[in-house]
């Protein structure tokens, strides 16, 4: 193990004993799908590299294409009215290539979101999910995708997942209020009765900091930071590590 390495893992070890989460047992957890539960960064790489496969020739490299297409997506998302997740993403991806001289083609899109769907689970997903499960919390997954798209990855998921809720379905994307205002009256539950899980600062934490939910934070070592103006309830390497902690505060 590098000295990098040391250093990530001890300041995990860290943020595990120094947790704050506690109160109440909730009846439900929710979920971040992609980068929390779905190999996102993995799975985005791999369809940019298809789509970039097709150009006949280009200095531009994945990483440069992700974080163009990233900045658009966002931004789309954010600006009225609401559109579906797959326009977004085709505009989006669009614009990002028109931006750095590439040609884009209907098909582009097709192959963004049919590789989104096909994003399989971390290692560790499903046997934890199934552990959740067993330890007698409802699993929700809330994520900023349409109905058809992330239906391919819920199927992953091992049927440990009770409910689905999506942008399309709450007409707003996170990290708007409305998203988490529509899944816990979908589910039917307050935000006192529930525990986000997630991946994402800049989406699932500004929203834990702006509706008051409870949230542990999945810092998979990404380089994603937390917001400045908000720390997490936990702060956990990986998903497997819920279960244990969730015990340890008398969630078992």
């Amino acid at each position: 193990m590098t000295s990098t390495m040391h250093i990530a893992s001890a300041r995990h070890e860290a943020s595990a004993k120094h947790e704050t989460l506690s109160g109440d047992k909730p009846t439900w957890l929710t979920f971040d799908c992609y980068g929390t539960l779905i190999q996102w960064d993995e799975g985005l790489h791999a369809a940019v590299e298809q789509i970039l496969a097709k150009q006949n020739s280009t200095d531009v490299d994945a990483e440069t294409l992700i974080k163009t297409y990233d900045k658009y997506e966002h931004e789309l998302e954010q600006t009225p009215p609401h559109r579906r997740f797959r326009d977004v993403a085709g505009t989006g991806l669009e614009m990002a290539m028109k931006e750095l001289g590439l040609a884009y083609a209907p098909d582009d899109i097709e192959i963004l979101t049919s590789n989104i769907s096909k994003m399989p689970p971390f290692p560790e997903v499903i046997d934890t999910l199934g552990q959740l499960k067993a330890m007698g919390f409802k699993l929700c997954v809330i994520s900023n995708t349409d109905d058809d798209i992330i239906a391919g990855n819920v199927a992953q998921l091992g049927g440990h997942i009770d409910r689905v809720i999506s942008a399309e379905q709450a007409q707003a994307y996170k990290p708007s209020r409305k998203t988490f205002e529509f899944a816990h009256d979908a589910i039917g539950a307050g935000i006192d009765d529930i525990v986000h899980i997630c991946a994402s600062p800049h989406l699932d934490l500004a929203a834990a900091r702006d509706v008051g939910f409870r949230c542990v934070w999945i810092d998979r070592g990404t380089g994603r930071k937390p917001l400045p103006d908000y720390t997490p309830h936990s702060v956990l390497p990986t998903l497997d590590r819920v279960p244990d902690q969730f015990r340890e505060i008398g969630w078992g």
